[in-house]
């Protein structure tokens, strides 16, 4: 990348991103927790699975192992290592 311009162009790309990710997370933290919650009225054992609740084991294991693995293919695949040197744009007259 030579450009000023576009190196913002890309820095904004990767930002928008990572902020994606961060909301995904977020909502699928949101809709584990809240959704998958038996009902207060519901005094039963919850169904476990490896020995965790539904709502726990999504919102609280396999969502933080996925958006980690999700996270390390966004830096892989998307972001871009650039130098951070301004270099000097030359003027062809």
């Amino acid at each position: 990348m030579k450009t000023l311009s576009e190196r913002y162009r890309q820095a904004h790309r990767e930002a928008k991103w990572a902020v994606g990710l961060a909301l995904a997370y977020f909502l699928w933290w949101y809709v584990s927790a809240y959704a998958f919650t038996p009902a207060i009225t519901d005094t039963s054992m919850p169904e476990l699975y490896f020995g965790f609740p539904l709502w726990f084991l999504l919102a609280c294991i396999l969502g933080p192992i996925i958006f980690t693995a999700l996270c390390g293919l966004m830096v892989k695949y998307i972001y871009q290592d650039m130098s951070l040197d301004i270099e000097k744009e030359s003027h062809h007259e």
